[in-house]
């Protein structure tokens, strides 16, 4: 597998991780033929140091350094929160216009951890399409600003509002991801990090990486007829 580069120089460098694809070895991932730190660092050849985490099962923008140095001025960066990350969401139901979700999340070690996460809604459709007692099925697409980074935070925050993501799996809807399988063959979770920016830890410039969609996410959109608006 070749990553797409969407940014790199000496310093740096920026891919659009794909769906599925863990970025490193973990206990909690299982086995994986590949990893995305391993692909990239054949890929340019030489060592990178992840700055960030991704899940397995989201896509986009994925920042990596190419020095110990670099790593630490990115990861001070985000531990006084002066790096901001965009997601997008296909998500079931009409959610509000716009909520910031301020609610506790328990890791793995049982450590309850504050969690903040903002979102605004970008566009809503409702389909001829009977789900569970419903005569018709709702949806929304949604842009989302984590203003903390707990694990797994975005996807329990949505089930926490009762606006699970589509195609995520355990925190989603088991209904509605039986139905995007059996009726669209969509197995996909539609969580895509889109933009990341941020200081560059050496130069100090400003920085704002984007990732573009990847291919599910777009045809998971036209079946929906959920469209960005036009600018």
């Amino acid at each position: 597998m070749n990553l797409q580069v969407l940014y790199q120089d000496k310093h740096l460098v920026a891919i659009n991780k794909p769906n599925g694809l863990a970025v490193h070895r973990s206990k909690l991932i299982g086995n994986a033929d590949e990893y995305a730190l391993q692909l990239l660092r054949d890929q340019i050849g030489q060592r990178v140091y992840p700055a960030h985490r991704l899940d397995r099962k989201t896509s986009g923008v994925m920042l990596f350094a190419l020095s110990e140095e670099v790593s630490r001025g990115l990861q001070k960066q985000f531990m006084e929160r002066n790096i901001s990350k965009n997601y997008f969401a296909i998500v079931r139901g009409y959610t509000g216009a716009h909520e910031i979700i301020d609610y506790p999340i328990t890791n793995d070690s049982g450590k309850i951890q504050e969690a903040i996460t903002e979102y605004s809604c970008i566009v809503s459709v409702e389909l001829n399409l009977p789900y569970g007692k419903h005569k018709t099925s709702r949806y929304s697409l949604i842009s989302l600003k984590p203003k903390t980074g707990r694990t797994h935070q975005i996807r329990k925050h949505m089930k926490h509002i009762r606006h699970p993501i589509i195609g995520d799996r355990p925190h989603g809807c088991n209904k509605q991801n039986k139905l995007f399988k059996n009726k669209w063959g969509m197995t996909t979770m539609l969580l895509h990090a889109s933009e990341i920016s941020f200081h560059h830890p050496i130069t100090n410039k400003k920085m704002m990486l984007k990732a573009d969609l990847h291919d599910e996410f777009k045809r998971t959109l036209k079946i929906l007829s959920l469209n960005f608006p036009s600018t």
